[in-house]
């Protein structure tokens, strides 16, 4: 009979979750996260002490792996912290903080902070350029959802007209990077405009990358930057011309909307960079790429140092 991964130890025992989480953690041993010290640790004994505490005789305080992580100062078992990440990295549209409250046993104020702190783990810092020579980038921006506060300019930034609006909607503005056969980055911008996007597009992908896009006015200026830029013209009814289109990046703006609206269905504007961190996570670790889901939720795992979010913050 199949085993099913989420029958494995580490999902049930806190003992060995921890032993789970420092081996991924600390690959070479404990470190303080106080001071730093690698040496004259050791782990603490007796009846009350916690499960994996160790305390470091160089600086002398007490510590266990959730120390200056997103777990430090949970009281959700870490256990269940390591079922939320596998469903989280698993399931490829999200999984919405009622399903992790009924699944986890948790309140649903728990499971939804739980959610942005996974988010936070599954937040990507490398700032290295896309693409390069020979290489492929599709640039696309999309709209999603009402902003919070009603601005008085359309998504553009350019004022409303007298008859109303012109051009995109007064919406929250996503702009996308998607190398072919490579990695995602997705960015909510305040006003998808020409300057913007180009400075986005300049900050984010080399100089040697052919570009493609759709016919729309923002892309204008980027031929000169880069190898080449081509377009397709969708407002004709094309969609493809040879290897030229920027269906790759449509793609991950569809998986990123239905994933919006039917599972999580509503999101703050200020949270969105988390939610977009989080599809892009999940799509440049596919399987496509070779990646299952033990190993898509062993890589958030190792995310989680460093990016410690509290409750206020968040909210």
């Amino acid at each position: 009979m199949a085993k099913s991964v989420l029958s494995d130890k580490h999902f049930h025992d806190e003992k060995a979750a921890y032993a789970f989480v420092e081996k991924r953690v600390w690959p070479n041993g404990p470190v303080c996260p106080h001071c730093g010290g690698v040496d004259r640790i050791s782990p603490m004994k007796g009846k009350s002490t916690r499960i994996g505490t160790y305390k470091c005789y160089q600086c002398r305080k007490p510590f266990t792996v959730k120390v200056g992580t997103i777990f430090e100062s949970s009281h959700v078992a870490l256990h269940l912290w390591l079922q939320a990440i596998f469903l989280m990295s698993s399931a490829k549209k999200g999984i919405s903080s009622n399903q992790l409250h009924r699944t986890l046993g948790v309140t649903l104020k728990t499971a939804w902070f739980m959610g942005h702190r996974i988010r936070e783990a599954m937040r990507d810092g490398n700032l290295a350029p896309m693409g390069g020579s020979g290489k492929i980038v599709e640039a696309d921006e999309t709209y999603y959802g009402s902003p919070d506060v009603k601005r008085t300019t359309r998504t553009s930034g350019e004022p409303f007209n007298k008859r109303g609006s012109r051009g995109p909607a007064n919406k929250r503005a996503i702009v996308a990077l998607v190398e072919r056969g490579g990695s995602v980055r997705s960015f909510h911008v305040a006003h998808a405009n020409k300057i913007n996007i180009n400075d986005l597009v300049n900050r984010n992908i080399s100089r040697e990358t052919q570009i493609y896009t759709d016919e729309s006015r923002l892309y204008g200026d980027l031929k000169n930057n880069f190898a080449g830029h081509d377009t397709v013209r969708h407002a004709a009814g094309e969609y493809a011309r040879g290897p030229v289109h920027s269906n790759t990046v449509e793609n991950v703006f569809s998986v990123f909307k239905r994933g919006m609206r039917g599972t999580y269905q509503h999101c703050r504007e200020k949270h969105l960079h988390r939610y977009l961190a989080e599809f892009d996570f999940r799509y440049n670790a596919r399987t496509a790429l070779g990646v299952d889901d033990v190993e898509r939720a062993e890589r958030a795992l190792k995310g989680v140092v460093g990016k410690r979010l509290t409750y206020q913050t968040t909210c």
